[in-house]
Parts: C-alpha cells; structure tokens; sequence
C-alpha cells in the first residue's frame, strides 16, 4: 500500500462528515447535559441488586437494578453527546507541508481527547475510568440479564404488571428463553392482558419502521410517510451513537495491550481499525433485531423504497423521485426502481428540470462515507495483514413485500400492479449425503434411538459407550483438571449467573498425567474413549471420509447453591454448532463468529447424580422440544452439527453434571492442535512402553 494513499485516506475518515441534524443544517452542535450529580457504575449497582435478590431483600434489589438499568443508559448518553461535542468542537486538522506537518494533525487528536475526558468528567461526576466495566458485565447488560432478575424481584413483591414488563422486555432479545416465554404466558393469563406489552430497551428506529409498514400495508400512505421519515430520522441518530460508542476501549485478542510491542504508527492503525470495522458495522448492528442474530434484508434501503411510492400515491412526485434515486444509490440497476424513476419524471411539471432533482441529501453523504470506509478498511487489510471480508450490507432481495410497483408510464388509478419479487431461502442442508445405521464397532454398546426415533435429522443415541468403572475414573480425574471457565475465554458462568462451568482439554489431562499431578492411566482414558466416540461417529453415519477433531472438552457444570429459586434459564441456550441460529427468520446462518467448519458432535456423560440438566433437541424455533435426553453414565448422543440440529441443556438445579464434549470436521485444516499435539505424546508413550525407541525424549517438552 502506498503510504500517501493510506494517510488520505485516514484523514478524510477522520475529519468531520456532514450529517443529518449536524452543523451544516443551521443547528449548533449537541452541547453536554447538564449535572445532574456524580453518576454510580452501572456494575456496582448491578452487583448489588443481585447480591439483594439473592439475600431476600427483593426491594433493595429492585432499587439497584433499576438504577443500573437507568446509570448504563446515561452513560451512553453522555459518551454518545461528549463525542458529538468535542467532534463539532475540536475538528481534525489536515496535514501541512515541509517539516513538522503532521504536528497540526497530532495537536488536534490530542486536543479532541483532553475535550472528550473533560467532557465526560464533568458529566459524569468523576474520572471516566470508574465506568469501565468487564466483558462479562456488558454482555450481561446486552443480553438484558438485570430485567430477569427484576421479573423475578417484582413478583415478589406482588408488582405484577412490572414483572410483565421486564420479563416481556428481557424475552424481546432472549427469544429462545422457554421458560420465560411460560412465565409471560402465565403472567398475562393471571392479569387478563390482552394488549401488547412495553420493550422498555427497544429501539425507536425500528418502532417507527415497524409502525410505517403497518400503515403502508393499510393504504394508509400519509401516516405511513410521518413514520418512515421518523424512523429515519431516528436511525441517523442511532447510526451516529453506534459510532461514538465505538471509539471505546477495544480488545486485542491476539496479545495484552499493555505489552503490546508495536511502534507509533502501527500502534495507532491497529487501534484505529479497529474502530473502523466497529463504525463500519454499525449499519448491521442497527438492521438487527435485539435477539436476533441476522440483519433485516436490505433494511436501509427499503425506507426509501417504502417513502418513494407512498409519495407517489400522495400525488408528491418531487420527493418520490428524490427517494427512487436514493433508493439507487444501493441498487443501481433494479429495474423496477429505474422505471419508477422514469414514471416520475413524466409526472413533473414543465417548470422543474428532472435533472436538478437528486438523491435525497440525509443518505448521500451516508453512502460516500459508507463506501470511502470500505476502500480503507480494504486497503489496511491489505497493507497490515489482518483478514477482513466485506459484508453484503444491502442484499437485494430484501423487497417490500406487497404488489406496489409503479409500471413505467402507466396511469395507477386503475391498472393492475406487480411486485417486487422476495428471495426465499431454503433451509440449512448438510454437505454430504445423509446415512445412518453403520456398524458401532465395539462390543456392549447398545442403540437407543436414531433420527427418525429422535424426530430429527442424523442424530443417535447410544448406551454403555462407556463402562461404569470408566466413568466413576474419568469423574474422579476431572476433579484434578480442571479449571473454571477453561473453554469460556475464563468465564465462571458463560452461559448463566446460576452455575459453574468448569473444563479440560485432552493435552492438559495429558500433562498433568506426565507431572504426576493425576494418574497417567487416566489422562490416557480420556484420550482413549473420545478417541473410540470419533470411530463410532464415523462409522454410524456411514462417511465416505475420515472424520477429525475440531474441538475435544471435558466439561462439568455445577449448580450454584443459593441460586436455584425459580430457576428459569437454560444452562445453555438452544444453539446450532456450525451457524448462527435465528429463530425469527427460521434460519441458521452459516457465518463467523459461528465453527462453520464443524460437521458433527458428539456428548458423551460421565454420571448422573444431577438433577436438571437434559439435553433437548428443538425446532429452529428454538422452542418446540423435538426430543429430550436425560444423561446417564456411558450414554452418547451425537448429531451433524447444522441448523437441522438445534439443541441446548436444561437447567442444573442441583449437584454437577460432566461430559465429553466432542466436535469433528470433515476437512484437515481445521484438525484440533492440541489433538495433533497429544497424539504425539501418545505415540511417545507408546514408544516407551514397547521399548523401540532409542532416544531419550522427555514427553513433557511435547507439551
């Protein structure tokens, strides 16, 4: 990559961009809210209302809950409008010439930052950084967890419409939450409620959208116009807040920041990209449904789409053709759309000039920022070797879904219209041709069900895969392996505050075989039965190809005491292994972050004095229970990892619940390397115990 390009194309992100409701339309930019008292971190009042339902003090706990819900909402207002602010404030400056150029530049990055944590300060009460919370807070708060501990806190109070409404809101973005969906059913059934419950955490932009087809199904164009400019109105706002948000802390994966090596400049562009990619993604984030995992299909698009006919049939032609041409901006070459725009022209009086009339101004600066984005992100990807696909961000299938199409010079008072045609997709298919019923390979293994038993698509059930003696063995040295939250990036409670998850690779067992810190014949059974569940997985569903490991983990979940009262989550939401389920739209999308590489897993259960804890098949609904499995020592249950196959686990209410977790692809590249890596120690054992090996290697330096 060019340097001077790189640099242009870096300083034209970073100046100021005309937007809508910005500068350039007369009004000042957002000043800071006014004090309104030193603002308390969302986390500590968080903790404390759990801490207060847990302890019995359901009034303390609805207090601090609410005031976290209400602490995180400023505080992204505040970091939303002291953004805004000190952009409007502290501009970027360009570059000049002969030495020392880039000073001016520099001067104003750090002028823009002194403004943002004086801004912030202020507003907040105090530094900045006593709001900075953990990855597991946010993502509490982005799943709306606080509003099911508030459900639960308000029906102990006897607050039965409250406990609607925070049940209601926290099943809005959880859609696969069975139980919750009970409880609501129960709640209204109780209170005799029949009208539509509030989502306390939804987004206007998409209420108004919402409400602006409602009314455009309903002919009733005018309404319809008043939302669709709303929402978006609204959506450029939201746009604007996704973008400031950005600008946060990031986290590097690959390394600790504070040790990072990196020089200035490449300090600055891993950073900055970052940003970039956030800011880019802002219009998937804004399309998304809270819960859902897919964007609605060529949402931006479609409210210029909606906006250009509903003017047409309000007799405005001048802000139709204004929204058609926008409209194009995306689509350039829709036909339906490009004979719109010639309709429209036909329908202007002699004194306006179809030429003079362009695409609608709040999108073109949207788009050429959109798109100037997209260049750079490509360029940097390029330039600085990270791996970045650009999304498909307007698919152009996604189409109004009714027969309004303005055929070009027809008169629409009375001719028939057609519509847009609406791309369905067709569900999830597995890759290779679909068999079941092959030998299982070892003695004493009984079947159970298959797929059809299972209501169900290449699932089996199968019973003594393992002995009693194996499993009372692999019990005993899992309590010496493992570690919490190993497998969850550290996380105690990955999936729910109400247990302990806790986990072991096949290496690790190995190498603490090796350093004696449990018995090596049990390390080696570990290894051995995941390595007889690959063979039977192979074997039974016929494949023409050898199966590998993509990821083996020994896994047990242990219910918190204290924390079992009207237990109603999963201990792991109903999820698909390869794709990114979402029940709404019936799909599962094969996509990052899902392991689009896996093609089947498998379970295999060490015990079974547990309560709670089946593992449930479903619906792509994601609610309808196709079949339930209670574990039970050397019980195995394996399935092709696709949408065909959604599943989760039902709560652990009491005692902990071990497993083999397995998972395999048919491609090599994705081969496990740690599997690689024990199949060498193995091998090296194997060696010693035979006696053929000549040298003297310590297995240890293997790991």
């Amino acid at each position: 990559m060019r340097e001077s390009t790189w640099v242009s194309l870096l300083l034209l992100l970073l100046l100021p961009t005309p937007q809508r409701g910005g500068p350039q339309d007369g009004r000042r930019s957002p000043e800071p809210e006014p004090e309104r008292g030193p603002l308390q971190p969302f986390d500590l009042l968080y903790a404390s209302g759990v801490a207060a339902y847990y302890s019995g003090d359901y009034e303390r706990a609805v207090r601090d809950l609410e005031a976290a819900l209400s602490s995180h909402r400023r505080l992204r207002d505040i970091r939303t409008r002291c953004a805004r602010h000190c952009a409007a404030r502290r501009p970027l400056a360009p570059p000049g010439a002969g030495p020392g150029a880039e000073l001016p530049f520099f001067r104003a990055v750090l002028e823009r930052a002194r403004c943002s944590r004086s801004c912030q300060s202020q507003r907040l009460g105090g530094p900045a950084s006593r709001h900075r919370v953990s990855e597991d807070v946010r993502s509490d708060f982005q799943r709306r967890v606080p509003y099911n501990y508030l459900q639960r806190a308000y029906i102990k109070l006897n607050q039965l419409e409250k406990a609607m409404e925070a049940a209601h809101t926290f099943f809005m973005a959880n859609p696969e939450h069975m139980e919750m969906q009970q409880d609501l059913e129960d709640y209204k059934a109780t209170a005799q409620v029949e009208a539509p419950l509030l989502d306390r955490e939804a987004k206007p932009h998409l209420e108004s959208y919402n409400a602006g087809v409602k009314h455009y199904e309903a002919d009733d164009f005018e309404t319809a116009i008043k939302y669709f400019e709303q929402a978006l109105r609204e959506y450029f706002n939201e746009d604007m807040e996704c973008r400031a948000l950005c600008e946060g802390p990031q986290r590097f994966e690959e390394y600790e920041y504070l040790g990072y090596k990196g020089g200035l400049y490449e300090a600055i562009a891993d950073h900055y990209m970052q940003v970039l990619v956030c800011q880019h993604e802002c219009v998937r984030e804004l399309a998304t449904r809270p819960g859902r995992l897919s964007p609605i299909e060529n949402f931006l698009p479609l409210h210029y789409d909606y906006l250009q006919f509903a003017y047409y049939r309000v007799g405005e032609y001048v802000k139709a053709l204004e929204c058609a041409k926008a409209y194009l901006m995306f689509h350039p070459d829709n036909e339906d759309v490009l004979d719109n725009v010639d309709f429209y022209e036909s329908l202007l009086d002699d004194s306006t000039d179809p030429a003079s009339i362009e695409a609608r101004e709040d999108l073109t600066a949207f788009v050429k920022r959109h798109k100037l984005e997209a260049e750079l992100i490509k360029l940097a990807a390029e330039g600085l070797g990270f791996s970045y696909a650009e999304p498909n961000y307007w698919i152009s299938y996604g189409g109004r879904q009714d027969e309004n199409r303005v055929p070009s010079g027809v008169n629409m008072d009375g001719a028939e219209v057609h519509g847009l045609s609406m791309g369905k997709k067709s569900p999830p298919k597995i890759g290779q041709d679909l068999r079941e019923g092959g030998p299982l390979l070892y003695e004493n293994i009984t079947f159970v069900y298959n797929s059809e038993q299972l209501n169900g698509t290449q699932r089996v059930l199968l019973d003594n895969v393992l002995s009693q003696e194996q499993c009372r063995e692999l019990h005993s040295v899992a309590s010496g392996i493992m570690l919490v939250g190993d497998g969850y990036r550290g996380k105690t409670s990955p999936h729910t505050p109400n247990e302990k998850f806790e986990g072991a690779t096949v290496l690790k067992a190995l190498k603490f075989g090796y350093e004696g810190r449990v018995p090596l014949k049990s390390a080696r059974l570990f290894y051995d039965i995941s390595e007889k569940a690959r063979k039977i997985v192979e074997s039974y569903f016929m494949l023409n190809s050898t199966l590998y490991f993509s990821y083996t983990h020994m896994v047990c979940r242990t219910a918190l005491s204290g924390q079992q009262d009207r237990r109603n989550d999963l201990s792991h939401p109903i999820h698909a292994d390869n794709c990114l389920l979402d029940p709404e739209a019936n799909e599962c999308w094969k996509e990052p972050p899902a392991y689009t590489f896996r093609d089947y897993s498998a379970l295999l259960y060490m015990n079974d004095d547990f309560e709670g804890g089946e593992f449930i098949f479903t619906e792509m609904d994601a609610k309808t229970v196709t079949a339930s499995i209670k574990p039970k020592c050397g019980r195995m249950i394996s399935f092709s990892s696709g949408g065909e196959n959604p599943h989760g686990v039902k709560a652990v209410t009491r005692g902990q619940r071990c497993a083999v977790a397995l998972w395999f692809t048919l491609d090599p590249l994705y081969r496990e390397l740690e599997r690689i890596q024990a199949d060498e120690v193995i091998a090296i054992l194997d060696q010693e115990q035979s006696g053929k090996h000549g040298m003297n290697i310590n297995p240890k330096d293997e790991l």
